[in-house]
């Protein structure tokens, strides 16, 4: 294996210990020594890999987005439709069962906090938000014409879609005993069917 093979592998590895500390003890107590402890390495070492916590940080961001990404293409290798491809799309986001990652789901929630207090990682967070803001935009464009609607309504939907999912994410972490049971896939999906079946048909 090359010298930038070994790289690369501990590079994840200390992104994936920073997924597990940030996730149970926030980011504030996932110092340099708490993700040396979680990856089994030294102190010296992550700083030999990464210059800062920061630093490992973005990386996490870019990692969460692929573990995002990888369930979304899961799911839509068995979809054929516009349809079945934004429901495997909803269900990669929210619903429960194979894929589902809640320690993922729990460092993105705060590293959306850490997007208000820091310039670098809310550039990175929008930029992220940015892309899939773009993907379902892109989804609800192809079901809207699927319907024969305007595919202007799809940019306003996408906002309403994406600020419901982050949302969702919040309540995951932090109030889950307290929401429905399996409420998010199933209810968000069934908003986006009823605006969709009741805009208008393309002139």
């Amino acid at each position: 294996m090359s010298r930038k093979s070994n790289t690369l592998e501990r590079r994840a590895e200390i992104t994936a210990a920073m997924l597990r500390v940030l996730a149970e003890q926030g980011y504030e107590r996932a110092t340099i020594q708490a993700i040396a402890k979680e990856a089994q390495l030294t102190p010296g070492l992550i700083h030999y890999h990464f210059k800062s916590k920061s630093e490992i940080l973005m990386a996490l961001i870019e990692g969460l987005t692929a573990i995002f990404e990888s369930r979304f293409h899961t799911l839509l290798a068995k979809a054929k439709t516009p349809k079945e491809r934004l429901q495997s799309y909803v269900d990669a986001r929210l619903a429960k069962g194979d894929g589902e990652n809640p320690e993922a789901v729990a460092a993105w929630v705060i590293i959306g906090s850490e997007a208000v207090k820091q310039a670098e990682v809310q550039v990175a967070y929008a930029a992220a938000i940015a892309k899939e803001f773009k993907l379902i935009k892109q989804l609800l464009e192809a079901r809207l014409a699927e319907e024969g609607k305007h595919t202007a309504a799809a940019h306003g939907l996408a906002a309403i879609v994406l600020a419901s999912m982050e949302g969702s994410f919040q309540l995951a972490s932090a109030a889950e005993s307290v929401m429905p049971k399996r409420y998010a896939a199933s209810n968000v999906m069934k908003m986006i069917e009823r605006f969709i079946l009741h805009e208008e048909d393309a002139a």
